[in-house]
């Protein structure tokens, strides 16, 4: 711990599959089921007719690029990131889906590059190629010895949190949990006696004291609960009203963090109770540089949050978030320019809420002022 705080790096959808997967040392099979594109090099060839040539092979730090110096000098106690894909060579794609992601097991490197903590897998992606991928996938993540909660053999694996050590004996405790609404389907629930992942058909008050009841359980003294959720559509800034009545519920029974994600850019910031809660992180890592349709959203643009709160209560104390821009699938210090135009629409966004956001100093975007919203 860092000024006597708990620091947290936290991250949107880490989509390592498809065309990334083609550009690292080791690319897997690159067919696809997709309607239009039905080799995955077909993506790399599209963020080279925007950005330029990308050399192949690459490193397996490349699609890190300019974030990996950003979170050494940060040295967050806790790295968690949304791992949007399955790691396995299955060919077993699920059925009644139009996008599947999978990478190479022998590219997992490119994953343990930025040494997560925690990787949070209750999302749309991680079964694309069936119960032969998840378990590849689960495989590889613990031979990788990088902790993995969201999904498991049965609902207890699945549900089960993962704990990382912080000073004073306390825990980061991440629940991985996600919805239907972010595109998972109803079938892959993990159950008693069924592989799949931690899920909820829907957020009403009800889901919301069953992960109340496992967080009560299992949150000891010192422990600071992160509750990572993949809910909601990909696009747009509006926040359904039942995600923000979840979000305060888990807060006002002892989460200290919820972490959203599965929109493809970032969405607004609240500060509820002296608890931040982050609706969307947006992307961080994916190849979708070539593909057309939502150019106002600017998913270019990508953050990495910095989340540091009060050991003792959980209380946000600082929130600072580092602007990247992806091109030529590898992430970048963004812009000046890009940099303001992101502080401008978190800010304007988030507003509603409680939450400013200001240009802070060497390129970070900060929180400056968060009201506590309450219902």
């Amino acid at each position: 711990m860092r000024d006597g705080l708990v620091t947290m790096f936290l991250c949107g959808d880490v989509m390592l599959g498809r065309g990334v997967d083609q550009i690292l040392p080791h690319p897997g099979d690159p067919a696809l089921q997709e309607a239009s594109i039905r080799d995955a090099r077909g993506y790399v060839t599209l963020a080279q007719a925007v950005n330029g040539s990308i050399p192949r092979p690459v490193d397996f730090a490349w699609p890190w690029g300019d974030a990996l110096p950003v979170l050494d000098e940060v040295a967050a106690d806790a790295r968690v990131v949304n791992l949007e894909t399955s790691i396995t060579r299955s060919d077993d794609f699920a059925p009644g889906k139009a996008v599947h992601y999978r990478m190479s097991p022998a590219n997992l490197p490119c994953l343990s590059a930025a040494r997560p903590g925690v990787c949070v897998l209750a999302n749309n992606h991680v079964l694309d190629f069936g119960y032969r991928g998840l378990q590849e996938t689960l495989d590889a993540l613990a031979g990788a010895r990088l902790p993995a909660t969201g999904a498991g053999r049965d609902a207890t694996e699945a549900w089960r949190p993962a704990g990382l050590p912080i000073g004073g004996g306390g825990r980061v405790l991440v629940f991985s949990f996600g919805t239907e609404s972010s595109g998972i389907p109803a079938g892959w629930a993990a159950t008693g006696d069924r592989a799949g992942v931690g899920f909820l058909p829907v957020l009403s008050d009800a889901a919301a004291a069953q992960v109340v009841g496992r967080v009560r359980r299992l949150k000891g003294t010192g422990d600071i609960v992160v509750a990572s959720i993949h809910w909601g559509s990909n696009w747009g800034y509006d926040i359904p009203r039942q995600q923000i009545r979840f979000a305060h519920r888990l807060v006002d029974a002892g989460v200290d963090v919820v972490h959203g994600h599965s929109s493809h850019h970032p969405r607004p910031i609240e500060v509820y109770r002296d608890k931040l809660i982050l609706y969307g992180c947006g992307d961080l890592i994916d190849d979708y540089e070539g593909i057309t349709g939502h150019a106002k959203y600017r998913d270019d643009l990508r953050l990495l949050y910095f989340v540091s709160v009060d050991p003792d209560t959980g209380n946000l104390v600082r929130l600072h978030m580092a602007p990247m821009q992806a091109r030529q699938m590898r992430l970048r210090h963004a812009s000046d320019a890009d940099a303001a135009w992101l502080r401008t629409v978190l800010d304007r966004v988030s507003r509603g809420f409680g939450a400013r956001v200001d240009l802070g100093p060497e390129g970070m975007l900060v929180l400056r002022r968060a009201g506590a919203k309450r219902t």
